[in-house]
């Protein structure tokens, strides 16, 4: 038997959290992790108490034929890594990973160059969260570190890195 390598370990159960998102486009699942100990989860959706995509049935983004990456102020859904960050005190998030998973809706396949959005970046920096792992492949992830979202500020740029 082989053993699943740890990165990829996480990356599954953010994969499987994703599962719980409610968008039409694009599910999220986000797990932080610190000192081998999962702190929190989030996924993609509605605000509580408000209804969501999978349950209104349509995407006002989708809708109005917004491009990926623009436009977020016209999405119901609360992205996974703000539900994650937001179930989490600041002191277990300082110095930890956040494993972030996307799936497709339409395809079922993983998303594509996946990224934080800028807004998201922002909360994951301020959270105190050291490094951002994303699933390209099923095998294969991305490390980021937050520290360069705080050098490369792409808020001074028009180039959004989506």
């Amino acid at each position: 038997m082989i053993r699943r390598d740890k990165t990829n370990y996480y990356l599954d159960i953010a994969e499987t959290v994703s599962k719980r998102g409610t968008c039409l486009r694009r599910n999220f699942g986000a797990i932080i992790v610190k000192n081998d100990e999962i702190i929190s989860t989030g996924y993609t959706g509605a605000p509580r108490g408000r209804e969501n995509c999978s349950d209104l049935g349509f995407c006002r983004r989708e809708q109005l034929n917004i491009p990926r990456g623009t436009r977020y102020e016209l999405c119901r859904s609360v992205h996974a890594e703000a539900n994650c960050i937001i179930s989490a005190s600041r002191r277990d998030m300082i110095d930890s990973t956040l494993y972030l998973v996307g799936i497709d809706v339409k395809t079922g396949n993983l998303v594509e160059n996946a990224n934080s959005c800028s807004m998201c970046k922002r909360l994951i920096i301020n959270a105190g969260i050291k490094e951002v792992v994303i699933r390209d492949t099923y095998d294969n992830y991305r490390i980021i570190q937050v520290a360069d979202w705080v050098e490369n500020d792409d808020s001074l740029s028009n180039n959004m890195g989506y």
